[in-house]
């Protein structure tokens, strides 16, 4: 079955702004998906319940090395002061998703569309203390609304052995944001991000291209990648628009008939992404930092025909990344068609 997945909001943890080694990462999650949902499917409604777990203890700098304290500037150009990091991230992400697809028979496609709110519950530790040994520690974790993906334009073609597809989507910032005072031992009071923040606090623009190629007139064989493009809005309590993002995702799928009258399905293959961020920040608030990371891994599934349902398993591990965490995720969705 292939049902596009929610994109939804990867955690991001700033200490305070601006600081030397991080900035803000894009909206689109290139570990949510599964490998066939990237493809427009039949005509018809679609639901499913997206389930992603995603765990880190480690922040990765600008050139990729593992961190443990990071510089706080201020604003205006005044002198900083190093902190030190211990960082403890657990988050899980909620994502219902609610899928209608109709064919243009005059043009011979398929035009889709979806929309997806988000809920997370984030767990943050993060043990912060300064050089001169005068510090403190933070703790944060909450649950409530991320922010919202809608999909309005989702168009596909499908060939014998080829699917092709190309989407226009936004995020729009509902989830909570709000920015606070933090102080920094050695500076003072700093303007930064609430860390039990569950949305960016900017909207997105996303544009996604992707195609598979059947090497078998039976699809059972699938080799799939896409290509996700975003664009920002300014960051709101910041003067700072996050520069552009893209992701290459990638992978194959193998459907295994587990009974002879191919009603119980087992689907196996390997996956990944790629994400960079491509453009800089801009803004007085900008670093000139450019973050990004690498993923690889598979997902595992079943899906039983008669009822039009499928439950997928998916696993990546995170490497190479700069200027954010590195870690790893698990991602277990349900999906049927109505």
């Amino acid at each position: 079955m292939k049902l596009r997945a929610a994109t939804l909001l990867a955690v991001e943890f700033v200490i305070a702004a601006p600081a030397a080694e991080a900035g803000d990462i894009g909206h689109f999650n290139g570990g949510v998906m599964n490998l066939r949902d990237y493809l427009v499917p039949d005509p018809g409604i679609y639901g499913a319940v997206y389930n992603y777990f995603y765990r880190t203890d480690r922040l990765n700098g600008s050139h990729g090395d593992e961190i443990d304290s990071v510089r706080i500037d201020l604003p205006g150009g005044g002198a900083g002061v190093q902190v030190g990091v211990d960082v403890d991230v657990d988050m899980y992400a909620l994502a219902p998703t609610l899928v209608g697809v109709t064919k243009l028979e005059s043009l011979g496609i398929k035009l889709g569309a979806l929309i997806t709110p988000t809920f997370a519950d984030v767990g943050l530790d993060a043990a912060l203390s300064a050089l001169d040994e005068r510090g403190g520690s933070v703790s944060a974790g909450s649950f409530g609304v991320g922010d919202l993906f809608v999909q309005p334009v989702w168009l596909g073609l499908t060939l014998a052995h080829w699917d092709f597809a190309l989407a226009y989507g936004f995020y729009a910032p509902i989830g909570r944001y709000d920015t606070e005072n933090v102080t920094v031992p050695g500076i003072g009071s700093v303007k930064a991000e609430a860390g039990d923040n569950l949305g960016y606090g900017f909207w997105t623009h996303q544009l996604q291209g992707s195609l598979a190629w059947y090497p078998m007139d039976n699809k059972g064989t699938a080799l799939i990648t896409a290509v996700t493009y975003e664009t920002n809005h300014e960051k709101r309590g910041f003067d700072v628009t996050p520069g552009d993002v893209l992701t290459l995702n990638w992978g194959a799928s193998q459907f295994v008939p587990l009974k002879k009258d191919m009603s119980l399905l087992l689907e196996v293959g390997p996956g990944g992404y790629d994400t960079w961020q491509i453009t800089d920040d801009s803004g007085n608030d900008a670093t000139d930092i450019r973050d990004q990371v690498h993923a690889a891994g598979g997902q595992l599934g079943l899906t039983f025909v008669p009822w039009a349902v499928s439950l997928n398993l998916r696993g990546f591990g995170e490497f190479a990344s700069e200027a954010r965490f590195q870690g790893w995720s698990l991602g277990l969705n349900l999906a049927k068609k109505f």
